[in-house]
Protein backbone atom coordinates (compact mmCIF):
# COMPACT_ATOMS: atom_id res chain seq x y z
CA UNK A 1 0.00 0.00 0.00
CA UNK A 2 1.43 3.53 -0.83
CA UNK A 3 2.32 5.53 1.74
CA UNK A 4 -0.58 8.44 2.05
CA UNK A 5 -2.82 5.12 1.14
CA UNK A 6 -1.94 4.03 4.56
CA UNK A 7 -4.19 6.92 6.11
CA UNK A 8 -8.06 6.99 4.96
CA UNK A 9 -8.46 10.06 6.93
CA UNK A 10 -5.93 12.27 5.30
CA UNK A 11 -7.22 10.93 2.10
CA UNK A 12 -10.57 11.81 3.11
CA UNK A 13 -10.00 15.03 4.42
CA UNK A 14 -7.44 16.50 1.10
CA UNK A 15 -10.45 14.84 -0.99
CA UNK A 16 -12.93 17.34 0.86
CA UNK A 17 -10.71 20.44 0.37
CA UNK A 18 -9.91 19.83 -3.15
CA UNK A 19 -11.44 23.11 -5.15
CA UNK A 20 -13.26 20.73 -7.83
CA UNK A 21 -15.12 19.26 -4.55
CA UNK A 22 -15.50 22.08 -2.15
CA UNK A 23 -17.10 24.21 -4.67
CA UNK A 24 -19.64 21.50 -5.56
CA UNK A 25 -20.63 20.85 -2.41
CA UNK A 26 -19.47 17.38 -2.63
CA UNK A 27 -18.20 16.07 0.62
CA UNK A 28 -16.68 12.28 1.27
CA UNK A 29 -17.84 11.27 4.60
CA UNK A 30 -16.66 7.85 5.21
CA UNK A 31 -13.84 6.09 3.73
CA UNK A 32 -13.11 2.36 5.48
CA UNK A 33 -9.34 1.76 6.98
CA UNK A 34 -8.94 -1.17 4.22
CA UNK A 35 -10.53 0.88 1.46
CA UNK A 36 -12.99 -1.31 1.08
CA UNK A 37 -15.75 1.47 1.48
CA UNK A 38 -16.87 4.86 0.58
CA UNK A 39 -19.70 6.81 1.01
CA UNK A 40 -19.62 10.32 -0.59
CA UNK A 41 -22.64 12.86 -0.41
CA UNK A 42 -23.54 16.09 -2.52
CA UNK A 43 -24.79 18.76 -0.69
CA UNK A 44 -28.35 21.07 -1.68
CA UNK A 45 -27.50 23.92 -2.18
CA UNK A 46 -27.49 27.25 -3.96
CA UNK A 47 -24.27 26.72 -6.19
CA UNK A 48 -25.10 23.31 -7.42
CA UNK A 49 -29.23 23.57 -8.33
CA UNK A 50 -29.84 23.89 -12.12
CA UNK A 51 -32.75 25.98 -13.54
CA UNK A 52 -35.18 23.14 -12.08
CA UNK A 53 -33.96 24.10 -8.27
CA UNK A 54 -32.87 20.42 -8.48
CA UNK A 55 -29.06 19.25 -8.25
CA UNK A 56 -27.14 20.35 -11.18
CA UNK A 57 -26.47 16.94 -13.42
CA UNK A 58 -22.66 17.58 -13.71
CA UNK A 59 -22.68 17.33 -9.79
CA UNK A 60 -24.44 14.20 -9.46
CA UNK A 61 -21.89 12.86 -11.80
CA UNK A 62 -18.37 14.18 -10.43
CA UNK A 63 -19.44 12.83 -6.81
CA UNK A 64 -18.78 9.32 -8.33
CA UNK A 65 -15.57 10.19 -10.17
CA UNK A 66 -12.64 9.28 -7.93
CA UNK A 67 -13.83 7.34 -6.10
CA UNK A 68 -13.51 3.49 -7.36
CA UNK A 69 -9.92 4.26 -8.88
CA UNK A 70 -8.94 5.75 -5.19
CA UNK A 71 -10.30 2.53 -3.53
CA UNK A 72 -8.40 0.82 -6.37
CA UNK A 73 -5.05 2.07 -6.00
CA UNK A 74 -4.90 1.81 -2.49
CA UNK A 75 -6.52 -1.90 -2.54
CA UNK A 76 -3.87 -2.85 -5.54
CA UNK A 77 -0.99 -0.59 -4.31
CA UNK A 78 1.87 0.78 -6.68
CA UNK A 79 2.53 -1.80 -8.69
CA UNK A 80 -0.65 -0.96 -10.51
CA UNK A 81 -2.20 1.48 -13.05
CA UNK A 82 -5.47 3.02 -11.94
CA UNK A 83 -7.32 5.13 -14.37
CA UNK A 84 -10.99 5.56 -15.26
CA UNK A 85 -11.51 4.79 -18.72
CA UNK A 86 -15.54 5.47 -19.19
CA UNK A 87 -18.53 6.31 -17.45
CA UNK A 88 -22.33 6.55 -17.91
CA UNK A 89 -24.87 8.44 -16.08
CA UNK A 90 -29.21 7.38 -15.94
CA UNK A 91 -30.93 9.81 -14.21
CA UNK A 92 -33.76 8.91 -12.38
CA UNK A 93 -35.32 11.03 -10.37
CA UNK A 94 -34.80 15.00 -9.48
CA UNK A 95 -32.51 15.45 -6.47
CA UNK A 96 -34.40 17.88 -4.48
CA UNK A 97 -32.16 17.49 -1.16
CA UNK A 98 -28.89 16.03 0.15
CA UNK A 99 -27.29 12.94 -2.01
CA UNK A 100 -25.45 10.08 -1.21
CA UNK A 101 -23.76 7.50 -3.02
CA UNK A 102 -21.78 4.40 -1.78
CA UNK A 103 -19.08 2.70 -2.95
CA UNK A 104 -18.55 -1.26 -2.09
CA UNK A 105 -14.69 -3.00 -2.86
CA UNK A 106 -14.74 -6.69 -1.81
CA UNK A 107 -11.81 -9.10 -1.29
CA UNK A 108 -13.75 -11.23 -4.46
CA UNK A 109 -13.04 -8.72 -7.02
CA UNK A 110 -10.23 -7.26 -5.73
CA UNK A 111 -8.91 -10.95 -6.16
CA UNK A 112 -10.42 -11.27 -9.95
CA UNK A 113 -8.60 -8.03 -10.88
CA UNK A 114 -5.34 -9.25 -9.58
CA UNK A 115 -5.84 -13.06 -11.58
CA UNK A 116 -6.97 -10.94 -14.79
CA UNK A 117 -3.82 -8.75 -14.58
CA UNK A 118 -1.42 -11.08 -13.32
CA UNK A 119 0.23 -11.90 -16.79
CA UNK A 120 0.09 -8.35 -17.61
CA UNK A 121 -3.10 -7.92 -19.79
CA UNK A 122 -5.38 -5.20 -18.64
CA UNK A 123 -8.39 -5.72 -17.50
CA UNK A 124 -11.66 -2.97 -17.66
CA UNK A 125 -13.73 -3.79 -14.66
CA UNK A 126 -17.13 -2.21 -14.62
CA UNK A 127 -18.38 -0.73 -10.84
CA UNK A 128 -22.11 0.82 -9.85
CA UNK A 129 -23.38 3.64 -8.28
CA UNK A 130 -26.66 3.83 -7.05
CA UNK A 131 -27.02 7.99 -5.98
CA UNK A 132 -29.75 7.91 -3.69
CA UNK A 133 -31.60 10.78 -1.48
CA UNK A 134 -31.75 10.54 2.12
CA UNK A 135 -35.23 8.73 1.80
CA UNK A 136 -33.84 6.63 -0.28
CA UNK A 137 -35.03 7.40 -3.37
CA UNK A 138 -32.83 6.13 -6.14
CA UNK A 139 -32.09 9.56 -8.16
CA UNK A 140 -29.37 8.19 -10.66
CA UNK A 141 -27.37 5.19 -11.62
CA UNK A 142 -23.72 5.62 -12.80
CA UNK A 143 -21.50 3.01 -14.18
CA UNK A 144 -17.96 3.54 -14.31
CA UNK A 145 -15.44 1.88 -16.00
CA UNK A 146 -11.53 1.59 -15.22
CA UNK A 147 -8.66 0.63 -16.72
CA UNK A 148 -6.29 -1.57 -14.66
CA UNK A 149 -2.62 -2.69 -15.37
CA UNK A 150 0.38 -3.82 -13.75
CA UNK A 151 2.74 -1.10 -14.38
CA UNK A 152 5.90 -2.24 -17.03
CA UNK A 153 8.53 -3.10 -14.69
CA UNK A 154 6.09 -5.04 -12.88
CA UNK A 155 4.84 -7.23 -15.98
CA UNK A 156 6.19 -10.98 -16.28
CA UNK A 157 8.65 -10.83 -18.71
CA UNK A 158 7.68 -12.37 -22.33
CA UNK A 159 9.78 -14.83 -24.08
CA UNK A 160 9.62 -13.84 -28.38
CA UNK A 161 10.03 -15.90 -30.64
CA UNK A 162 13.71 -17.36 -30.79
CA UNK A 163 14.41 -16.92 -27.20
CA UNK A 164 14.74 -18.88 -24.02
Amino acid sequence: MDKVFKYPNFVKFALNIWPPFLCCGIRFTEIAKDFSYARVELKHWKLNLNANRTQYGGSIFSMTDPVYSLLLMASLGKKYHVWDKSADVDFIHPGRETLVAEAFLNSERLNEIRKATESGGKIYPTFTFHVKDKHGQLVAQVNRTLYVRLKAKYRPKTVHKGEL
